[in-house]
């Protein structure tokens, strides 16, 4: 996972909420685990609408309660192998906050009003250290538990932060009591 600092360039509006994870990356596209190859398949069948344009930009602006629904993986991967580095919306679901943590891809909470001006700005910058959104000379602070933060600024997936503990883990091993046959020892 490559590390993220700052996310600066053109926005795409999505100007709908409770999207959720079916209407992203419908079911008949799960059938692989790779992380890759799924933006081709990004809101499916909205895109067979007359007029949908879904521009490819570094920050996507969404509507509240953007990723409800089921927990898949699927509508993460799709969003960031599509192009999109940030999503900005007035709330997320939990799981796919948490979904989009993990591969990196930066969820972004701002008020509906400081998504609305962003969207209307076209172009913006989020800035994951300074923890603020900055468009139109404006600066919007927005908030992210201090862990993820620290994750995604270094780069790390989950086995990255578990492998970072390794003379730690390698500690625990050496000196923890053990009942039965060792099964460390190679």
């Amino acid at each position: 996972m490559e590390p993220i600092s700052t996310i600066s360039g053109k926005v795409t509006h999505l100007d709908r909420a409770d999207v959720d994870t079916d209407q992203i990356m419908p079911k008949q596209f799960l059938k692989r685990v790779e992380r890759t190859g799924f933006g081709q398949y990004l809101f499916y069948d909205w895109a067979k609408e007359p007029g949908w344009e879904l521009p490819a930009n570094p920050i996507l602006v969404a509507g509240r309660n953007f990723g409800c629904g089921s927990s898949r993986e699927h509508a993460p991967w799709g969003l960031q192998d599509y192009g999109f580095q940030a999503i900005v919306a007035p709330s997320f679901a939990d799981i796919f906050y948490s979904n989009c943590t993990k591969i990196g891809l930066l969820p972004v909470v701002l008020s509906e009003d400081g998504c609305r001006a962003l969207a209307q700005a076209g172009k913006g910058e989020v800035d994951l250290q300074a923890q603020e959104v900055r468009f139109d000379g404006r600066a919007v602070a927005f908030e992210i538990d201090e862990e993820i933060r620290r994750r995604l600024l270094a780069g790390l997936d989950d086995i990255g932060a578990t492998l970072g503990q390794g003379e730690a883990i390698a500690s625990y091993e050496r000196d923890r009591e053990r009942s039965g046959p060792v099964t460390t020892a190679l």
